[in-house]
């Protein structure tokens, strides 16, 4: 889990309030006004959501295999076989459909290939993993061989939410068992984050430790608002300031899970967005920094189409004001495929609106080859660069060149400092398009290897000995 959270308790005298009155009474926010509000509690919402909230298991078995083991005169003289260890993971989840669909993290269950879901109830049942959404963070698993209905959790709406409103966060901290903590909203909208690449968080200060990961974060009338997902702390321990991902988010990604799509089908904009500076915000003639500028538009993308253009700036989608680049991403990546999105944007000192229609970002053939001759590559597996395997890795859709979408554990590749993510763009000076081309550079004998890869959007250039 990248963080952990400390409850701020909250002010006793809201709590009460609300829960004597009801919802009429959250929006009035008035204080308790006898002894019998005073003793009010928590007991019949936790009571009504425990049940649907369960610990995540996740193991792999990995190979501790030394690269030279691939060399049969290594293999000759110094024998030995792999070593076999067992990485394991522990985080919290939420039972999101009676059928026993269970919405947790990507992080828990990332590259786990055992996973066992256990219930409140001290029962375990397998699970498989349903769908992964690594940009999200977000993962759906189902229970194996399960004849009977289970209780569940309802979504809310997050957008509802307001800074202020109370919320329960449950999940496992520590492994020590199922745990309900309550604090208050801290913020909606948290957009510098960095945690996913839809940054767009609801914070709280209700306590999430390590384990709470994939956990529900509800409000008080038993409704799942957000899955929380990280803190901020300076020391590991609770600070009081923790994310949780909103409702609606999990909304789009559990309704992929259950048309028996294994992906999260997004609409793809095709523009690159930049944030608005003070600099930028006086020459708009704004009142205050705010929207997302448009720096690059794709070529034959949805927004060349729509008629986007650089330098207009985004500052509504359907009618929702914008504040920043992130912002836009999470609004619109909420829309369905179909259709259109109507986009504000400010041009040559007027509102315009732009119809940008919905469209899934274009794939191609990836042609995904493991690299396994003797080579600084070997144990890479590479691809083909498309703009949906660009989107799926995070990267740049213009850039072109080879991917590295895996490495294998303890590989010559992963030693020498491979990523996934990795785009190959040039060896020994030859320029590399696709993964053949990667494949046959590598199965060449050289006593020198010059390499150019871009990482994080930028040139990296390293030379190997053969």
């Amino acid at each position: 889990m990248p963080s952990i959270l400390r409850s701020g308790l909250g002010s006793l005298a809201v709590v009460l309030a609300v829960l004597a009155a009801g919802p009429a009474a959250a929006q009035e926010g008035r204080v308790p006004t006898s002894v019998q509000e005073m003793k009010l509690s928590f007991a019949s919402v936790v009571k009504r959501v425990t049940p649907a909230v369960v610990n995540v298991y996740a193991a792999r078995v990995v190979e501790n295999r030394h690269p030279l083991m691939d060399d049969p005169v290594f293999r000759r003289f110094f024998g030995g076989r792999p070593q076999e260890q067992v990485q394991r993971s522990l985080g919290s989840g939420v039972i999101v459909d009676p059928s026993g669909l269970v919405m947790t993290n990507n992080h828990v269950i990332e590259n786990m290939d055992q996973v066992k879901v256990s219930l409140a109830d001290k029962r375990e049942f397998e699970a498989e993993i349903v769908l992964k959404d690594a940009r999200s963070d977000l993962a759906v698993l189902r229970l194996k061989e399960v004849a009977e209905k289970f209780p569940a959790i309802p979504l809310g709406d997050s957008d509802a939410l307001a800074v202020g409103d109370l919320v329960l966060a449950i999940g496992n901290p520590f492994g020590v068992g199922q745990t309900v903590t309550h604090g208050i909203v801290s913020a909606v909208a948290r957009t510098q984050v960095g945690i996913t690449d839809y940054q767009f968080f609801i914070q709280t200060d209700a306590a999430i430790n390590p384990g709470n990961s994939g956990g529900a974060l509800v409000d008080l009338s038993g409704k799942l608002i957000g899955i929380n997902t990280a803190i901020f702390s300076r020391s590991g321990g609770s600070q009081g300031i923790g994310f949780a991902i909103p409702a609606n988010m999990v909304k789009v990604v559990l309704a992929s899970a259950q048309h028996g799509s294994s992906v999260v089908r997004r609409p793809w904009l095709g523009a690159k967005l930049q944030a608005v500076t003070a600099e930028i915000s006086e020459a708009f003639g704004l009142k205050r920094p705010s929207g997302a500028l448009v720096g690059t538009v794709v070529a034959k993308s949805p927004a060349e189409r729509a008629g986007l253009r650089t330098g207009d700036l985004i500052v509504a989608i359907d009618g929702i004001e914008v504040e920043d680049p992130n912002a836009f991403d999470y609004r619109f990546a909420m829309k369905a495929a179909g259709g259109q999105a109507q986009v504000g944007v400010l041009r040559s000192g007027r509102e315009i609106r732009v119809a940008i229609p919905l469209e899934t970002v274009p794939d191609g053939p990836r042609d995904a080859r493991p690299i396994r001759s003797r080579s600084p590559f070997q144990g890479i597996t590479a691809a083909n660069l498309s703009p949906a395997l660009a989107e799926e890795l995070r990267l740049d859709v213009t850039l072109q060149g080879c991917a590295v979408v895996e490495v294998q554990e303890n590989s010559t590749a992963r030693g020498l400092g491979f990523r996934k993510g990795d785009v190959v763009i040039a060896i020994n000076g030859e320029k590399i398009v696709t993964s053949r081309d990667l494949e046959r550079a590598a199965g060449q004998q050289n006593r020198l290897w010059r390499i150019t890869i871009l990482r994080e959007g930028k040139p990296l250039s390293v030379v190997f000995g053969g």
